[in-house]
């Protein structure tokens, strides 16, 4: 692998001619850059967003499992709903307390993870990757920006 690296890190500085007369070297494409974000809220939900897709995952924030305890059922929006940027989207039960999720931002659902209707446990095991909530299509990417970093979110519960 790291031959091929190399091998890469090479074309790139070869004149555009010596690359074209060896068909071993890799073919540059133009580059497509892709930004992922990460923010939260303080309901203690979390978005992961893809400004290229326009795509944002919603989950819990491990701080919100902890404090919730074993969660025993997660109740998930609908795929097709459109939602607006904190209405209530689902809930969560455990064997401590209830709490609803709130949207992190507006758009519409166009996945939930099934998974968690057999297994809500997941949410304590892996609650911001594989026990992720729903995605959503975003209406307003720019609602992104008002929600908080990571050390503005821990600062929310750290005092």
């Amino acid at each position: 692998m790291f031959s091929a690296i190399k091998q890469a890190a090479r074309a790139r500085t070869m004149p555009l001619r010596a690359a074209k007369s060896s068909p071993s070297n890799i073919v540059r494409m133009p580059a497509c850059r892709t930004i992922v974000t990460k923010k939260y809220t303080e309901e203690h939900e979390a978005v992961v967003f893809d400004d290229e897709t326009g795509l944002g995952v919603v989950s819990i924030t491990d701080h919100a499992q902890e404090s919730l305890g074993d969660v025993v059922f997660v109740e998930l929006p609908a795929v097709g709903s459109k939602i607006s940027k904190g209405s209530q989207i689902g809930a969560v039960e455990s064997v401590k307390a209830a709490s609803d999720i709130y949207a992190p931002v507006s758009g519409t659902v166009t996945e939930v993870n099934e998974v968690l209707n057999s297994e809500p446990g997941l949410l304590n095991r892996s609650p911001e990757e594989e026990g992720w909530l729903c995605k959503i299509q975003l209406s307003a990417p720019e609602e992104m920006d008002k929600l908080l970093t990571l050390e503005g979110y821990k600062a929310t519960w750290e005092a």
